[in-house]
C-alpha cells in the first residue's frame, strides 16, 4: 500500500531492482485522493469493489494514496501530483473539495468521485444519468437526508426550545447544507443556531458555547473533517448532556447516540467497482452516477 501526502514519489523507487520497477511500471496505476480518515471497513469495501471487477492491489494495479489530512487547500497539490503521475483513474472520495481539486486538475482523466452532496447542484456533472465527460462515481446525498434528521431529533426531544447545527465552513457544500437546515428548520417552525468549527479548538469553543447556551439537541453536518473529530464530538456531546444525531454510522460507532444516512460502505463498494469498469474500458461519460441505500 503506497501512501502519499505532498511528495507522492520519493527516492527508494530508484532502489528497486529494475525487474520489478519495470513490472510496477506495467501496471494501471488508481490515484486514491482524499481526506486521509477512511476507515478500515471502507478501504475494505473499495478493495472488495475493485475486486469485483477483477483487479487486486500489487497484484493487477497499484494505488497511490494522496492524502490532504483534514488541509483541504492541499487538495489542488495532491490532485496535480498525480495527474503529473499520468494514473489512469482518479478517486476522489469525500469531501466535496477533492472532487473539486480533481476536476480543476484534469478534465481528460477519468474521475470516479464519492460525495455526499448532489452531483449536479455542485457542478460536478450536468445529469445523474448521463454524466458526460470524465466525471462520474457515487453520490450518497446526505444532505438531502437532513430534514429527516431534524425530524428524528425533534421526536426524541419533544419540544426542544433550540438546536445547534455543528458546521465546517471551510466544506465546498456547507453552503448548500447550512441553508438546507435552515430552511427546514423554518418549515417546522425550530429555532436552531449554527456553530461553526473547521479546527479541533473550534470544535471544543463551539461545545463550550453551547454549554453556556443550554441548547436542546445537536445535529451534526457531513464533512469529512467532522467525521475524522467524532471521537471529540461525540464526547462532548456526552459530556455535555447534549442528544446528537450524526449523518453517518462512523458517530455511532465512536459512542454517539445516534445517527441516519447512507450505507456509506456500499457506497465505496460501488465506487470500486466503477474505477473498475473505467479501468477496464468503460467511459465516465456513459456511467450514469450511482445512488445510496440509506442505514440508521
Amino acid at each position: 500500500m503506497r501512501r502519499r501526502d505532498f511528495t507522492l514519489l520519493g527516492g527508494a523507487a530508484a532502489a528497486w531492482p529494475l525487474a520489478a520497477r519495470g513490472q510496477q511500471l506495467a501496471l494501471p496505476v488508481i490515484g486514491f485522493l482524499g481526506n486521509g480518515e477512511q476507515g478500515a471497513d471502507a478501504l475494505a469495501a473499495f478493495h472488495g469493489g475493485l475486486s469485483d471487477a477483477g483487479y487486486v492491489e500489487g497484484r493487477n494495479v497499484i494505488i497511490e494514496y494522496a492524502s490532504a489530512h483534514g488541509e483541504y487547500e492541499r487538495l489542488p497539490v495532491l490532485a496535480a501530483e498525480l495527474v503529473r503521475l499520468r494514473v489512469a483513474v482518479i478517486l476522489a472520495t469525500a469531501p466535496t473539495n477533492t472532487v473539486y481539486a480533481a476536476k480543476a486538475a484534469t478534465s481528460t482523466i477519468p474521475i470516479v468521485f464519492v460525495t455526499g452532496g448532489d452531483p449536479v447542484k455542485l457542478g460536478f456533472v450536468p445529469s445523474l444519468g448521463r454524466p458526460g465527460g470524465n466525471v462520474t462515481g457515487v453520490s450518497f446525498f446526505t444532505t438531502e437526508l437532513t430534514p429527516k434528521r431534524l425530524e428524528l431529533i425533534r421526536e426524541l426531544v419533544p419540544g426542544v426550545a433550540t438546536i445547534a447545527v455543528l458546521s465546517n465552513p471551510a466544506g465546498a457544500r456547507t453552503q448548500y447544507d447550512e441553508g438546507d437546515i435552515e430552511a427546514a428548520a423554518r418549515s417546522v417552525g425550530q429555532r436552531i443556531v449554527i456553530f461553526p468549527a473547521s479546527t479541533t479548538i473550534e470544535i471544543d469553543i463551539a461545545f463550550s458555547i453551547m454549554a453556556q447556551q443550554r441548547v436542546g439537541a445537536l445535529l451534526v453536518l457531513g464533512d469529512a473533517f467532522l467525521t475524522s473529530r467524532r471521537n471529540q464530538i461525540t464526547a462532548r456531546a456526552a459530556r455535555n448532556l447534549i442528544p446528537a444525531i450524526y449523518n453517518n454510522y462512523l458517530y455511532a460507532m465512536a459512542g454517539g447516540l445516534m445517527s441516519y444516512g447512507d450505507d456509506r460502505l456500499e457506497s465505496q463498494r460501488q465506487a470500486g467497482r466503477y474505477v473498475g469498469r473505467v479501468l477496464n474500458g468503460e467511459k465516465p461519460a456513459d456511467l450514469p452516477v450511482l445512488q445510496p441505500s440509506f442505514s440508521a
